[in-house]
């Protein structure tokens, strides 16, 4: 069968990009049911119907044409656009994933150079940047669920690949987010589990660092991740209350700011353990971090989220500070000082925030005491903007005056004192 070619289209392929374009999923249906489209059809820009799909941002459409066989990676777009690139432009979160789990390269560039993660970095879609570097193929995962060579066993029982691919992709590195993913789990909160677990993690991280393309960036998240597997597994062993020790202990605060110190320690401490010394990712993390005094910002966490996500950890001051979810909405009752994502998480951070709470409740008190300008109303807006004139006039015609005396007159220099009535007095 010829390939398709740019701008010739039927009068059904046309149609199809206009229902494309409202959105009509049933329609669509009806069109590809009756064999009326090509399925990579191509307009007169290179664009076929799944690129239109995914530029608009309609999931469920691009869900469609995938069903229908859509080529994931066709780049005939005459600047070398694919679907991921416009998933990663549209914003779309669930779009960008939709093209990955279908296959979606993701180190394919446009006729500029960029790959999708650059161009939506380009564009400000950092959560899509976000998705794009964490991915992971789940069919990479489960070549460990396999037996291979002589063994006869698989390192990784195929009922923890599941458990062990949401936790690969998860873009909230928190740790405390890391072991409650794990409670979650009952697969996982076992020894033996954690242990073969991470064992995986650790021969990922070396597949990456190996690779004839080196992926820094995977190889420190797959390193990170072994290591809170790893602390899971020693307090499951050491600690009467298993895992909700671990969470307390990330989550205590100092007593003098409510600082998480030992969390701190232990993401330094993961990154110090990275084995592979000469990564160019490991020395920017250690020159980043290793100045900093513990309590200071900024923190290893924000350090190495920005890192391994390309986002700032807590630059909007909606994230969760018990386990670092974005778009934490609630907060604290008493001080409205910290937010959090459920009252779950505000229960588990309470032990430690209520010795913050009072401080921060004096603290907002304060703060609302403070004057504030007064909000103008649209009828007194032009009325202050002719004040404000007026005055700075009235200054511009003093300097003017000062000027031309030659400066400022002594009796202006000096600082007047005042009577027992409150009057100037005369100077001497």
């Amino acid at each position: 069968m010829a390939a398709p070619q740019k701008g010739d289209l039927s009068a059904a392929e046309r149609k199809m990009l206009q229902v494309i374009a409202a959105g009509d999923v049933q329609e669509a249906a009806q069109l590809l049911a009756n064999n009326e489209v090509r399925i990579n059809c191509l307009d007169e820009n290179g664009m076929t119907p799944l690129m239109h799909a995914a530029y608009k941002g309609k999931a469920d459409m691009c869900r469609l044409l995938l069903q229908h066989g859509a080529d994931v990676n066709c780049n005939q777009h005459e600047y070398g656009y694919t679907a991921l690139m416009f998933a990663g432009l549209s914003g779309k979160t669930d779009i960008t994933s939709m093209m990955l789990d279908a296959g979606a390269e993701t180190d394919l560039v446009n006729s500029v150079g960029r790959t999708a993660a650059q161009m939506a970095a380009f564009v400000g879609q950092h959560d899509c940047v976000t998705v794009i570097n964490n991915f992971f193929s789940r069919a990479r995962l489960e070549y460990y669920t396999r037996p291979q060579g002589v063994d006869t066993e698989p390192m990784l029982p195929p009922r923890l690949a599941g458990p062990l691919h949401k936790i690969i992709m998860t873009t909230n590195l928190n740790p405390v987010k890391i072991v409650l993913l794990v409670k979650e789990e009952p697969a996982l909160v076992d020894p033996s589990a954690l242990q073969k677990c991470s064992r995986v993690m650790e021969l990922l991280c070396e597949q990456c660092v190996q690779q004839q393309d080196m992926n820094e960036v995977l190889a420190m998240k797959m390193h990170y991740l072994s290591c809170v597997l790893n602390k899971c597994l020693s307090f499951l062993q050491n600690r009467e209350d298993k895992l909700d020790s671990l969470v307390r202990s990330l989550l205590r605060g100092r007593d003098s700011d409510g600082f998480p110190q030992y969390q701190e320690k232990f993401i330094r401490d993961c990154i110090r353990k990275f084995p592979y010394c000469e990564t160019n990712l490991l020395q920017e993390l250690v020159r980043s971090i290793a100045p900093v005094e513990i309590g200071n910002d900024p923190t290893a966490f924000a350090v190495l989220s920005q890192a391994l996500t390309g986002q700032m950890a807590f630059v909007e001051g909606d994230y969760c500070v018990t386990c670092g979810e974005k778009g934490a909405d609630k907060r604290c009752s008493l001080c409205k000082a910290v937010v959090y994502c459920s009252l779950a998480c505000q229960k588990l951070h309470w032990f430690t925030h209520k010795k913050m709470c009072g401080s921060m409740q004096d603290h907002e008190a304060k703060a609302q005491d403070t004057p504030r300008l007064k909000e103008l109303k649209e009828d007194e807006s032009d009325l202050v903007f002719e004040t404000a004139n007026f005055l700075q006039e009235l200054c511009m015609r003093a300097e003017e005056k000062v000027a031309a005396a030659g400066g400022c007159p002594l009796e202006l220099l000096s600082r007047p004192s005042t009577s027992s009535e409150g009057h100037p007095r005369p100077q001497d």
